[in-house]
């Protein structure tokens, strides 16, 4: 039988960083957390952390986190009949794209976590990496690209986020005078997020374009916005996110007939209690005001 105070050491010194902050979170000592966290794998005969060069859970110290999160959300439905288990704020930890995050996601959310004294953990990851945190047990949700959920999760489709090429005025003349075409594409300074950022690629896939191209590589959704106002290269960009420096004449459309829309689909544990279950219709009835539609048809549960 797991000691759920074990668990909770585990859960506030990887969430803090560190043992000592960890500590402070519980309003331990140091000395008392890091006793806890010895009998703990001591009990399961293997480690639950790796201590250096940084703290990080081990696959099996993962998991009891994902085991514990779990709890936590089941407990919290219970909250109203037993106040006695805690503290009604809870702390969700959940993935989500930063494209995402720079637009939608807290106009959507702000209301949300206000009423029901939500905490959020936001770990921020391309849409296609998003959904093995999901598959690890690293979040209790996640926003992906992906229709077909992990093993125990559900997965329902939000809408789709549409991409539009936008450029500098400045740098669309310089670099793409004669229009978009295979050389210009192949010429062009882009801006991606990062290397595994597959975005552009689609793109350009369109445009039969597989060779080596120049690119700088900005990890922000809001970088990669201003590096492309400031002429630094040309980007795929939220058509949302841009549309305030289209309507200023700071962005131009540089392929107005090749949008490129991503649906998005939300991931949940399928055992994640009342709270997961409300945050769900909450982001299927406000996705509409942000995402674009026909959204896609939603994944059953595995």
């Amino acid at each position: 039988m797991l000691d759920y105070k074990l668990l909770e050491a585990l859960s506030a010194i990887v969430d803090q960083g560190g043992f000592d902050r960890g500590a402070q979170q519980l309003n331990l000592t140091q000395s008392a957390v890091s006793q806890r966290i010895k009998l703990l794998e001591a009990r399961l005969g293997q480690p639950v952390v790796v201590r250096t060069p940084r703290l990080v859970p081990t696959p099996l110290g993962q998991r009891l986190l994902n085991h514990a999160q779990q709890v936590r959300l089941l407990e919290h439905d219970l909250l109203d009949r037993i106040p006695a288990l805690g503290e009604r704020t809870q702390r969700l930890r959940l993935a989500i794209n930063a494209d995402s995050l720079a637009t939608w996601w807290a106009p959507t959310l702000g209301d949300f976590c206000h009423r029901r004294g939500v905490l959020l953990d936001l770990v921020v990851d391309d849409q296609e990496v998003a959904l093995r945190r999901m598959r690890d047990g690293e979040v209790a949700g996640c926003i992906c690209a992906t229709a077909r959920p992990v093993q125990g999760a559900r997965a329902r489709a939000l809408g789709t986020m549409r991409y539009r090429v936008m450029a500098s005025p400045t740098f669309a003349e310089r670099h793409f005078a004669e229009g978009v075409t295979h050389r210009t594409l192949e010429q062009a300074p882009a801006i991606l997020y990062g290397p595994d950022d597959r975005l552009h690629q689609r793109y350009l896939d369109v445009h039969g374009i597989r060779t080596p191209f120049p690119y700088h590589l900005c990890p922000s959704s809001e970088g990669v916005l201003h590096m492309t106002l400031a002429g630094i290269g040309y980007a795929m960009i939220p058509e949302t996110q841009a549309a305030a420096g289209l309507a200023a004449g700071d962005l131009v459309d540089l392929d107005p007939q090749q949008p490129l829309d991503v649906p998005l689909y939300w991931h949940f544990w399928r055992h994640g209690g009342e709270l997961l279950d409300a945050l769900t219709a909450h982001l299927l009835s406000a996705g509409d005001h942000w995402l674009i539609a026909p959204k896609a048809p939603s994944t059953a549960i595995i």
